[in-house]
């Protein structure tokens, strides 16, 4: 997956007001938060992806091969993906070494994860994100069916960030706010890999349509199940998304 093209203006809405700067939290703030429904999971992530990109630093830097063999051993392949499934959650984590496709993804991640884990809760808003990433992992595999090229390869959090993305579009829209100002900046990212190449957008395509699609179903989805809690809608249709998922991936994979 890759970088995203820059940082994320405008979007979060006008009242909302998040002004924790992005700094390590200590162990009684952490606490703190989790109770109180703060981005606890968030800053996991973004910790998680700086810890494996640190390492990815040190041994590019130290010892290359056993670099490429981190790298190579946790990177999604469509190719390989029904042979290795656990790829599709390393990938996620994984980053180029390099500064800046570590520092977009971060900073987008922190523009749209506080208030999205505030709104559905920790454990909620974890799902979105893993199930956005599982989604851009199927959209690469699905592409590479389509064309028959499976010699590709993707690493980055970019699937699960769309997914993010879309999901702020739906409760935008569910809450009437406007959102021509993130349509622009997403359609720019959209556009952004046929401009750069090297990045992989079938992921992008394949996270954003996931969590939108995700974020739908649980904000409005089937009249039957709206009076059930958000957590009963989540296993409902986070349980679906991921047997359909698991589906198409079966579908869609090289049989050797």
């Amino acid at each position: 997956m890759c970088g995203l093209g820059g940082t994320t203006p405008g979007i979060l809405p006008a009242r909302y007001d998040d002004t924790m700067q992005m700094r390590f939290p200590t162990k009684r703030q952490i606490q703190y938060e989790w109770r109180n429904g703060g981005p606890v999971v968030t800053w996991t992530i973004i910790g998680l992806c700086v810890a494996v990109w640190a390492v990815e630093m040190l041994l590019s830097l130290v010892a290359p091969a056993a670099f490429n063999a981190f790298v190579g051993s946790g990177m999604v392949m469509p190719l390989t993906m029904l042979a290795k499934p656990w790829t599709i959650l390393t990938s996620m984590f994984l980053h180029a070494p390099n500064f800046m496709h570590i520092l977009f993804n971060m900073i987008a991640l922190w523009s749209v994860g506080p208030m999205l884990e505030r709104l559905m809760g920790h454990w909620r808003f974890l799902a979105l994100y893993l199930i956005s990433g599982f989604g851009g992992a199927v959209g690469m595999l699905v592409w590479s069916r389509v064309t028959g090229d499976w010699m590709t390869a993707a690493y980055g959090a970019s699937g699960a960030l769309f997914g993010l993305f879309a999901a702020v579009l739906v409760v935008y829209r569910r809450v009437g706010e406007d959102i021509r100002s993130m349509m622009i900046w997403m359609a720019v990212n959209f556009l952004l890999p046929f401009v750069v190449g090297g990045i992989a957008w079938q992921a992008h395509v394949g996270g954003f349509v996931v969590g939108g699609a995700l974020t739908w179903l649980l904000v409005a989805g089937v009249p039957a199940l709206r009076r059930r809690s958000f957590t009963q809608r989540m296993w409902i249709y986070g349980g679906a998304m991921v047997v359909l998922l698991i589906a198409v991936m079966l579908l869609c994979a090289p049989v050797w």
